[in-house]
């Protein structure tokens, strides 16, 4: 996609990152999640995390963002080691891939996957896995085009006292 930039997300793109997901959690999971919580997300607490979370990455994340001409941040994504409690499997994980409502369908998203993919491959792992709530077909839609496929593995979420289960996802990678 011309015109975009990726690069690592420094500290300065907290503010941005946590606009994004906010913006984009109220987007994607308007009638999936329970409004008051969509509704009490806050940008600032948000940012917070990220920074934190940033500044104690011991390098096995790797947080991207797409920036646009002019310096504005087109999307996100964060990826590194699967999860699976403590069990290190060789594996990657996509944990994060979010977009401005407005630039959703414009490329930055299957850019940021592609990007996150490729380094997840050149790596050396085997999987790439992620988690995607089971009744966002949006979002699930987008990983089966970009060659993810649900593998049968669900897991529980909640938000306030609501059941939204989680469908994991993987894609074979080549190395």
């Amino acid at each position: 996609m011309s015109g975009l930039l990726l690069r690592p997300m420094t500290a300065g793109d907290c503010e941005g990152v946590a606009t994004m997901r906010i913006r984009g959690w109220q987007h994607a999971y308007r009638g999936l999640v329970p409004q008051p919580h969509l509704d009490g997300l806050d940008i600032g607490a948000d940012a917070e995390r990220h920074r934190a979370r940033l500044l104690a990455n011991d390098g096995s994340v790797v947080n991207l963002v797409a920036e646009a001409e002019g310096g504005e941040l087109a999307g996100w994504a964060a990826f590194g080691p699967y999860r699976d409690g403590e069990v290190r499997t060789g594996d990657a994980e996509l944990y994060a891939l979010y977009l401005p409502p407005e630039r959703i369908g414009r490329g930055v998203g299957r850019t940021l996957l592609t990007e996150a993919v490729h380094r997840c491959a050149t790596a050396g792992h085997r999987s790439m896995y992620l988690w995607v709530l089971r009744d966002n077909t949006r979002a699930r839609r987008f990983y089966e085009r970009a060659g993810f496929g649900a593998d049968g593995a669900e897991e529980p979420f909640e938000v306030d006292g609501v059941a939204m289960p989680e469908v994991r996802y993987v894609k074979e990678l080549a190395g």
